[in-house]
């Protein structure tokens, strides 16, 4: 069985949880996530089965989307509604158009200060290990992320639901936050669901308690079939041997034209007979590309 599964991860499991729910239940040994979901958040989480688990770094770095609720006034040191209320401000109600006019100020790519709860690691350990400690943590590395859009749902203050597009690595917490202190407000997550992670919907995901071995095996996306939002390659018989051996494939080992795709661009690689045999990176030297095996998949 080789392909990912999209699963609805509910509130209270983490993504290692429905891991192993799927490992245990279903007799297989191979299986993976695609990237951490909070145990508090809900949403797409896509499983990887087999050798599905060969891409799961690739459905990882996709853009993601999230419908979360920020409630103003108080902030927590978890920064959403499970942690310890650690700021809390009288404040009068924000008006709507000084808050649709800061949330337009995150869109964009932005530096970013990921949450102390978090399970980022420095020098080898979780920050959350720290926190729980009460240890002060004043290294957290800051990294660079995008967010592509933020729609406004709806507002009566204090709570302001909005829907985010962004991409990997995104902490939604840290921009609730980011996005109070520059209206002057304390500020905290009480909700988060993924809608969306990559090419996998929330509309398409399953919920745990539903699955069985008969529904794992009708819904379980195929390795074809998952797109990546890559461009399609294609080899020639005659290279398909030396492009598995590890070896670069020129244009006259390709039935498609090189000159289509970009340099460094990761592509989905086909054999002649049409079976999907990997993904594969652009090179380029002195002007001329070549085709680089970068994950096999037979």
């Amino acid at each position: 069985m080789d392909g990912v599964i999209n699963i609805l991860k509910p509130t209270g499991m983490t993504s290692h949880d429905v891991v192993g729910f799927i490992r245990k239940n279903f007799k297989i040994k191979k299986v993976g996530h695609t990237g951490t979901l909070d145990p508090n958040a809900a949403g797409v989480l896509p499983i990887c089965i087999g050798k599905g688990t060969k891409l799961s770094q690739y459905i990882m770095e996709k853009e993601k989307s999230y419908r979360c609720e920020l409630i103003f006034g108080k902030t927590t040191d978890t920064l959403d509604s499970y942690g310890k209320i650690i700021s809390e401000k009288l404040i009068d109600p924000i008006d709507f158009y000084d808050i649709e006019k800061t949330v337009k100020t995150f869109i964009g790519q932005i530096s970013q200060i990921p949450p102390a709860y978090s399970a980022i690691k420095v020098n080898g350990v979780k920050l959350y290990e720290k926190a729980r400690k009460g240890i002060e943590i004043n290294d957290i590395p800051i990294r660079t992320v995008t967010i592509h859009n933020i729609n406004i749902i709806s507002y009566e203050f204090p709570r302001l639901m909005m829907d985010i597009r962004c991409s990997s690595g995104t902490y939604i917490r840290s921009l609730v936050r980011d996005i109070g202190e520059k209206l002057e407000s304390p500020s905290y997550m009480s909700l988060l669901i993924r809608t969306k992670s990559g090419e996998f919907k929330i509309e398409e995901a399953l919920a745990i308690e539903e699955l069985t071995e008969d529904i794992l095996n009708e819904k379980l996306t195929s390795l074809k079939d998952i797109k990546l939002n890559m461009q399609d390659i294609t080899l020639k018989s005659s290279a398909s041997v030396s492009y598995i051996n590890g070896s670069y494939v020129s244009q006259k080992g390709l039935k498609s034209t090189l000159c289509e795709y970009q340099a460094e661009e990761n592509v989905r690689v086909f054999d002649e007979l049409g079976s999907f045999i990997g993904i594969g990176k652009i090179r380029e030297k002195d002007s001329v590309k070549y085709l680089k095996g970068d994950t096999l998949l037979i």
